[in-house]
């Protein structure tokens, strides 16, 4: 099969693509488990092709902690994915970021707590890498001017919390975030992008604002029916987006940081790889390992 370098990972209400033509249907092996679904292999009238992955399962199946994402990632990998664009719904922490508004955050705070595998290392080999900068600079950069293309109102950087969920925050905690200069916060992004950078895929988000959380005195606080409202009007636009960017994919990333992310990650004497692990991380870093 042919390579399909770029990959969206539909959120909350996401679980296709308008206008997409599905061409396949790959139901993936990995080594971690299954995927949340079968990967839809896409194609539009301009002959553009993308991987499109729904996070929680088609009829939204699974809890953000169950949602399996290093079977996700590693299956996308397997089929030659090189960037990822997060589709994510979220709540707002500032009064400037109104619902309908769309964000490409810059940074993440990690509020997640049962989620133990958030990393391909382990097992006997062990690695780090860098998370400093979490998402691809050069992939935001893309997707700000498509969402820009696409006539949405944008905020072209934020700070993500991601929470654990699935229950939405107490007052307290919304109000916590805010002190810390939070714009977003949100429940699936973690550890999708931690795994993204371990597996050297340029990763973004575009988060679609659904509501206010709960922090304002005078609003309503956040619930289920609230966002499913919104979702309609914010999936409508960032389908356009993708869009734009499956008919543009020239200008993807080829060579940033985040594919290289892994070189030098690794910590343990190579002689005492276990060879099972080895051939878990083969897809991921075999290339290194085969080096002198």
């Amino acid at each position: 099969m042919t390579p399909i370098r770029l990959a969206f990972i539909g959120g909350s209400g996401i679980y296709s693509i308008d206008g997409m033509s599905i061409v396949d249907e790959l139901a993936i092996k990995t080594p971690f488990g299954k995927p949340s679904d079968k990967i839809m292999v896409g194609a539009f009238e301009d002959g553009s092709r993308i991987a499109f992955l729904p996070r929680h399962g088609r009829g939204h199946r699974l809890l953000p902690t169950e949602v399996n994402s290093r079977a996700n990632i590693w299956a996308l990998k397997s089929i030659g994915v090189e960037s990822i664009v997060s589709l994510s719904a979220v709540g707002s922490l500032r009064e400037e970021i109104a619902p309908r508004h769309l964000v490409i955050p810059d940074q993440l705070i990690d509020r997640t707590r049962h989620r133990p595998e958030s990393s391909f290392f382990g097992e006997g080999i062990v690695g780090h890498v860098s998370f400093a900068d979490p998402y691809c600079g050069e992939l935001r950069a893309i997707l700000i001017k498509a969402a820009r293309e696409a006539g949405a109102t944008i905020h072209d950087k934020g700070t993500l919390v991601c929470m654990e969920g699935p229950m939405f925050s107490t007052r307290a905690e919304s109000l916590l975030y805010r002190s810390w200069n939070a714009s977003i916060i949100g429940m699936t992004v973690l550890p999708e992008a931690k795994l993204a950078r371990e597996a050297e895929i340029a990763y973004a988000t575009l988060a679609l604002v659904t509501d206010y959380d709960c922090w304002r005195e005078t609003g309503e606080a956040v619930h289920t029916e609230m966002v499913v409202e919104t979702m309609g009007v914010n999936n409508e636009t960032a389908r356009r987006i993708v869009r734009i960017l499956a008919s543009h994919q020239e200008r993807l990333p080829r060579e940033c940081r985040c594919s290289s992310a892994a070189q030098n990650a690794v910590m343990t004497d190579r002689r005492l790889f276990p060879k099972k692990t080895m051939k878990k991380l083969a897809l991921l870093y075999g290339k290194y390992w085969t080096r002198p």
